[in-house]
């Protein structure tokens, strides 16, 4: 007779033949929509140093060398390198070697010794024996490749999670400083602002002496002195507080708030980076991320469809005795080579079960695969759309701004000649203070959302050249 599959190496081939994870659909556009960038895709690897802000570049090495969700991504990844070890290692040959000894001292009270070969009543006796003995599975289905495969894509997975949330890290600190850069600017405003009601309430003051103007065009100004004033108390504290928080990203609490520099400047926006959405796919850790945890789930699908298969293992050992007694000693050693065939029979139906769940948790992987794609292509023309809408606002309101400063200062001149009222006096002045208000705005938002874009289109890290501890094993 023709010999005949197994009927559970039968189903196992049955089955292995559907358990493979499907094509994830990463469809994207040839091009986004927002218009197109200038700089080259290097600059994306450390994209800080296009804003040509020295001390930004130091903050950012400070809190990629320091910050806590670095070093903790950081010992994530070196967990997980353990874990692979540990996880081959274990599909190796087993075996630990076992030693024992004992001695006995029998001292008899009443009757007589006897001893005799093997026996004895009386005396002193010693035994001593040393074993070794080795499992080992033979992997005649390819169980050991599939758990080296799937080990090998969690740790190139958690490199890309370590990647990414350095890129973060480096965002944050960059997003940080630039938000305590406007605090500077709107606190050098709010002091301007206070200067300018100053010296509109002494100039009015003089007037009313001289009896130009009411006595009550001093005390109306009063009013919007002490609000400028106040606002300047605040803005000095919301900088403090950035101040700090931008240290405590850094990895430096303890040190003064008065180390981080926050010149009242904003300094000149770096060229968006030219890219296509297919580099996204290769330039975004996350991205990469999800690719791996997609193989990773292919390989745990692979070991569930050989759990089927048949499991041969080899036990060979090795022993030493040696026993002394009065009157008596010998001394053996023996080897033994032996072996075991497991079939998975009523096992089955459970085994059945864990590879439906492998395959729902593959469906999984590649779904999250497909919404991190997409997700990832949505943030990337977001940022570039809404920095385009932030260039061309920054323009119109510095244009507003410049306007709005020369009709103050012609108002300003015709109230001190007497040719104009305070009312509108004061109206130009409101007028000024609100656009350059929103100039401010605009123009910090626009270095917040150039951040946004770099971090967006993948950059802080070299896919060529990965960190010294992203190479490290």
């Amino acid at each position: 007779m023709r010999p005949q599959l197994p009927i559970a190496v039968a189903l196992a081939l049955s089955v292995a033949a559907c358990a493979t994870p499907r094509t994830p659909d990463l469809t994207l556009p040839q091009a986004f929509e927002a218009p197109a960038g200038q700089a080259g895709a290097v600059a994306l690897d450390q994209w800080w140093t296009a804003f040509n802000e020295p001390e930004l570049t130091t903050l950012v090495d400070q809190a990629l060398a320091a910050n806590t969700d670095v070093r903790t991504a950081a010992a994530r990844l070196q967990e997980v390198r353990a874990q692979r070890n540990s996880a081959i290692f274990s599909l190796l040959p087993q075996g630990d070697a076992t030693g024992s000894g004992r001695r006995t001292d029998t001292n008899q009270i009443s009757g007589t010794d006897i001893t005799f070969p093997g026996f004895s009543t009386g005396g002193v006796s010693e035994a001593y024996s040393a074993n070794f003995n080795v499992s080992w599975e033979l992997d005649l289905f390819g169980r050991s490749f599939a758990a080296a495969r799937g080990a090998n894509a969690d740790v190139a997975a958690q490199r890309f999670a370590y990647e990414g949330a350095r890129a973060a890290v480096a965002a944050q600190v960059a997003d940080s400083f630039f938000q305590a850069r406007g605090l500077a600017i709107q606190l050098a405003d709010a002091r301007e602002t206070a200067r300018i009601q100053r010296s509109l309430y002494e100039l009015a003051s003089k007037r009313a002496r001289a009896g130009l103007a009411a006595s009550s065009e001093p005390d109306r100004i009063a009013g919007d002195l002490a609000q400028a004033d106040a606002q300047v108390a605040a803005l000095e504290a919301e900088l403090q507080a950035q101040r700090r928080a931008l240290l405590i990203l850094t990895g430096r609490p303890a040190d003064p708030t008065a180390s981080v520099s926050a010149p009242a400047a904003v300094g000149v926006l770096p060229p968006v980076p030219a890219t296509i959405p297919g580099e996204l796919l290769g330039r975004r850790p996350d991205v990469r991320e999800a690719q791996l945890r997609v193989r990773s789930a292919a390989a745990r699908q692979d070991i569930a469809e050989r759990a089927f298969l048949p499991t041969f293992n080899l036990t060979p050992g090795i022993g030493w005795q040696r026993q002394e007694q009065p009157g008596f000693e010998s001394e053996t050693w023996n080897w033994s080579i032996g072996g075991s065939i497991t079939q998975p029979i009523l096992s089955i139906p459970r085994r059945l079960a864990d590879l439906k769940a492998e395959n729902a948790r593959a469906e999984q992987a590649v779904i999250n695969y497909e919404r991190v794609v997409q997700t990832a292509f949505g943030e990337a023309e977001g940022a570039l759309v809404r920095l385009d809408a932030d260039r061309r606002r920054v323009t119109l309101l510095a244009d507003g701004e410049a306007r709005a400063r020369r009709a103050f200062e012609a108002g300003r001149t015709g109230y001190a000649r007497g040719l104009i009222d305070l009312n509108t006096v004061l109206s130009a002045e409101q007028s000024w203070r609100a656009t350059r208000a929103q100039l401010t705005s605009a123009q910090v938002q626009a270095l917040r959302r150039t951040v946004q874009a770099y971090r967006a289109l993948g950059g802080g890290w070299n896919p060529q050249q990965p960190s010294p501890l992203a190479k490290a094993r």
